[in-house]
């Protein structure tokens, strides 16, 4: 190790052009941050971590640490992070088990004060993380997907692209793309609109998607029931593909459909 300006960077680290390290941040072997990134004050970034570049990790952030895991038996993984990626103070960034070999978090995620992402969870390309959200093992959320502050989310639980959950939910089923998900227990909520426009989706695709969400959450059929009419019904399309994938794929089973807020059901049993 070598301590150079109250910082303990070891030699087997590979720190990028232009890579600002501030006092008191301990960098451990085989770890590399890309160019032009910013590591806060009191960080800690232990071994196997690889940050890409333009990234910045914010005061007492700890990326790295091995997995909250009793199966753990020290074997050798890492944490992959991408390019353009923050991460704000005090979040715990979990290193893979021997299940998957690594956690990743792709380009341009933003992880909130406080978050927790635990072992051989994906985060892909634009994730949002809002403060305190905590990610048990093996969970994967798709691209540009928001999780609202406090949000837990259950172990091997899968979010679609583009979906958007509310603050505060506990996350026990799998959450298709494009929707919006609330309350307790976490169901259906429309889709999330807004966010498709943001991401530049036509009128014409965010009405299709809200077709397809109709026959699955809102007419009262079962999922089978539902998959069925969306096939036969509705024209062929990514979304239609993306959504219809996802549940068949499936492990956990999807969140239940829309409910009035007095709790009263509006549609038939979505169990899997």
């Amino acid at each position: 190790m070598s301590t150079t300006g109250l910082k303990v960077i070891h030699p087997k680290a590979k720190i990028g052009q232009n890579v600002t390290i501030d006092a008191f941040v301990t960098i451990g072997a085989n770890v590399e941050i890309g160019d032009d990134s910013w590591i806060g004050a009191n960080a800690t970034i232990m071994e196997g971590v690889k940050i890409g570049k333009n990234c910045k990790i914010f005061p007492g952030a700890v990326v790295g640490a091995i997995p909250q895991d009793l199966k753990f038996d020290g074997e050798y993984s890492t944490i992959e992070i991408g390019n353009n990626v923050t991460i704000r103070e005090y979040c715990t960034l979990n290193r893979g088990t021997k299940a998957n070999q690594k956690t990743i978090i792709k380009d341009d995620c933003l992880l909130m004060a406080y978050v927790h992402v635990a072992h051989d969870c994906v985060l892909n390309k634009g994730v949002v993380l809002a403060n305190n959200v905590n990610l048990a093992g093996h969970i994967e959320i798709g691209k540009y997907s928001t999780l609202g502050g406090l949000t837990a989310v259950h172990q091997f639980v899968k979010i679609g692209a583009y979906a958007m959950i509310g603050g505060g939910a506990l996350v026990r089923k799998d959450v298709p793309p494009f929707v919006k998900a609330a309350r307790e227990p976490l169901a259906y909520a429309g889709i999330n609109s807004i966010g498709l426009r943001r991401k530049d989706f036509t009128n014409e695709q965010i009405n299709a998607i809200q077709d397809i969400y109709r026959y699955l959450f809102v007419k009262g059929f079962n999922t089978t029931q539902a998959i069925k009419k969306i096939k036969k019904n509705l024209p062929k399309s990514a979304e239609r593909k993306m959504i219809l994938q996802f549940i068949a794929e499936s492990d956990r089973g999807i969140i239940r459909g829309f409910r009035q807020l007095n709790g009263t059901k509006l549609n038939g049993n979505h169990s899997k």
